[in-house]
């Protein structure tokens, strides 16, 4: 046997006297497996399918309830959707994103002049076919959003300044490599080479030091940061073997020949 409960009102009993809040709650017995009848008994709904008591037929499944078009402005846009008459708020919100692009977590629709939650169902807040309601974005996600542009931009103006500074620190490891290599093998460089060098080198640390970065780009820059240290040690160490190094002068052996014989020339008259 099904269980059965009755509704109280106001009016003694009566339920035509029923408030906005118990139909609110009448609505949501319906949702959680109860029926109300007309009278105002609430009973619980049978199981879609089930079969009777006495081995009578089975009673036919539920059929679905009723899909209703609700027509949401959003700025000068106009939007019907066709949603379930019991969907929630949210899962209207989620059909809008759809069609608007605004992701539901930004999206605040407005019913009768009132903000309705994600948890609030369409049929307790009494929207109907073709009932008109305001969407709008979430004052808090344009800011959010703004702040988040103003990030992006300021991450990616630092990972071209890094970009650059790459590039010239690949320059100037070239240079460090090619006086290593000569100092190696026993050829003494000018020291104003070396010196210049170091100079360049700080500049880059320096630049480096100025730009602001957080998360990948902090990697990176802390990559160049020390690829210039690196270089800049190696110079320090050549430059001390490099004074180490004695300058190799070059002399020119020249060949020394006698001087050739002179012819006597006999003089005639």
């Amino acid at each position: 046997m099904a269980a059965v409960m009755h509704r109280s009102s106001s009016d003694g009993g009566s339920s035509s006297g029923w408030s906005e809040a118990a139909a609110a709650s009448a609505a949501g017995d319906e949702r959680a497996g109860w029926e109300v009848r007309p009278s105002g008994m609430v009973v619980q709904a049978r199981e879609e399918g089930g079969g009777g008591g006495g081995g009578g037929m089975g009673i036919p499944p539920r059929p679905p309830p009723p899909e209703i078009t609700v027509r949401v402005k959003y700025g000068a846009a106009r939007h019907e959707v066709a949603v379930s008459s019991i969907a929630s708020f949210g899962e209207l919100k989620k059909l809008l994103a759809a069609r608007t692009g605004l992701p539901a977590a930004d999206q605040r629709l407005t019913y009768r002049g009132k903000e309705r939650g994600n948890a609030d169902y369409l049929d307790v807040c009494g929207v109907k076919n073709k009932s008109k309601l305001y969407l709008a974005e979430d004052p808090t996600s344009v800011e959010r959003r703004y702040i988040e542009r103003q990030k992006s931009a300021k991450i990616e103006t630092a990972n071209r300044a890094i970009g650059a500074i790459a590039l010239e620190v690949d320059k100037l490891a070239d240079q460090v490599r090619s006086i290593e290599k000569s100092i190696t093998r026993g050829s003494k460089v000018a020291e104003v080479q070396i010196t210049t060098l170091i100079e360049l080198l700080m500049r880059l640390a320096v630049k480096l030091d100025s730009i602001h970065a957080e998360g990948d780009s902090s990697s990176q820059k802390n990559i160049q940061a020390k690829r210039v240290q690196k270089c800049v040690e190696t110079l320090d160490v050549l430059k001390i073997s490099n004074a180490r190094l004695q300058n190799v002068i070059v002399t020119t052996k020249w060949e020394t020949f006698d001087a050739p014989a002179t012819t006597q020339w006999e003089l005639f008259d």
